[in-house]
């Protein structure tokens, strides 16, 4: 861990997110899977359904038991040690992928393997440590750490395509894994810092010097936890369930496939400069506010693709919209249920998040296939966004504002 001269600024920390990130579960058991698709099935002599079902299962495993366990785990033992074993595992499990072979309860249990290490990689350890040692300027702190997702939807499934054409899919596994090993967990290594509020067990029991709610108080009982939680639910199933049919949805009427694809390709670029521009107006605007503006304006691309006009244009804000999800998530638990137990809450958060992100899709295509169509379940989707800003609207003001000194904590002595 780097602590003298320009790299003690807590800045570094944030690039290091922005790049680990590239990497994030997302990216690499959705994106990147979707590459090794044929590869692995024409290998293997397996179906497709076979194939992505063995995931599926596994995902069991991140859903129900290692999201909840990590958040507590960061918030009771500390960031760093916790955050790099499980980083470690991530890589290691992912190139393990490169034993898979049938029958099928052998691969769910290599992806089963993957799955218990996942949360590593999703957003909530870095989110927590960028949230800790920002304050005035955390909107635009988080915005720019998770902006790394975008870049890796654009980098990664490319790289892994270059890997198998010259080297096979076994060899594409390995290198993710490796790519992990190297473009996160070095990274956090070297410039991830310690939390300035000292983890649960360093601390008196029932000690309340920490700002901000115990888990039990936010999730049990305060109602902006449901509702926040709700909408952060919502959010997936509505948005990235019609980005992930873009491209079959043009292609059904009469796109050529090279146009689709670019109109995806749009969408990234969006979610990128979308995740940025949302983490700066968090700074300035009243954050709910931001968020509800956002996801308006991803309601507006869904109407436009349903209604078959401007489909560049309705992608774009698709895209947007994905591109403020997570980090407003992060910013808004942060601001109105503290840091005491960030990671706890926000991990109970994200667990229906991700959720969500699975069955969006799956609606999207039950709808095409018992209506011939995806619009019916687009203007559902449209209703669930209206249910969403409304539910924003009504937060009220933060319970844990931006502190009056404008310095945030140092990450040494005296930088």
């Amino acid at each position: 861990m780097l602590q003298t001269g320009m790299f003690r600024s807590k800045w570094w920390m944030v690039a290091a997110a922005l790049v680990a990130l590239t990497l994030n579960t997302g990216v690499v058991q959705s994106f990147a899977l979707a590459v090794f698709i044929v590869p692995v099935t024409q290998d293997l002599g397996i179906s497709r359904a076979e194939f992505l079902g063995a995931p599926l299962v596994g995902s069991v495993v991140f859903l129900l038991v290692t999201m909840p366990l990590f958040g507590k785990a960061l918030d009771r033992y500390g960031l760093r040690v916790v955050h790099m074993l499980m980083i470690a595992g991530f890589g290691v499990s992912t190139m393990c992928l490169a034993f898979l072979r049938p029958p099928f309860y052998a691969m769910v249990l290599l992806f089963m393997l993957q799955h218990l290490f996942s949360a590593g990689q999703s957003p909530i350890a870095y989110t927590k440590a960028v949230a800790a040692w920002f304050d005035k300027d955390r909107g635009l702190a988080l915005g720019i750490a998770i902006a790394g997702v975008g870049l890796g939807v654009a980098i990664i499934p490319p790289f892994d395509n270059y890997v198998i054409v010259h080297y096979g899919w076994r060899a594409g596994f390995v290198g993710m894994g490796a790519a992990i090993l190297v473009l996160a967990l070095i990274p956090v290594f070297l410039f991830e810092r310690e939390p300035p509020i000292p983890p649960e067990r360093a601390r008196p029991k029932n000690d309340a010097s920490v700002p901000g709610y115990l888990w039990s108080e936010a999730v049990l009982k305060d109602w902006r936890f449901a509702a926040m939680t709700f909408t952060f639910f919502l959010a997936p199933i509505a948005i990235n369930g019609t980005i992930t049919q873009v491209v079959a949805m043009l292609t059904d009427r009469g796109l050529p496939l090279s146009v689709a694809v670019g109109a995806l390709s749009a969408s990234g670029i969006a979610l990128t400069v979308g995740r940025i521009l949302s983490g700066y107006c968090l700074d300035k605007i009243h954050g709910p506010y931001v968020a509800a503006f956002f996801f308006a304006a991803s309601g507006i691309g869904i109407a436009l693709l349903a209604a078959g006009h401007l489909p560049f244009i309705g992608v774009i804000l698709c895209g947007a919209g994905i591109g403020g999800e997570v980090d407003l998530m992060a910013f808004l638990v942060s601001r109105y249920f503290g840091l005491r137990c960030f990671g706890a809450i926000y991990a109970s958060m994200f667990t229906l998040f991700s959720l969500g992100v699975g069955l969006g899709p799956f609606l999207m295509g039950l709808a095409h296939d018992k209506f011939g169509s995806y619009v019916p379940m687009m203007m559902v989707n449209i209703g669930f966004i209206v249910v969403m800003c409304g539910l924003l609207l009504v937060l009220g003001p933060y319970r844990f504002g931006v502190r009056e000194s404008p310095r945030a904590p140092a990450l040494a002595p005296a930088e």
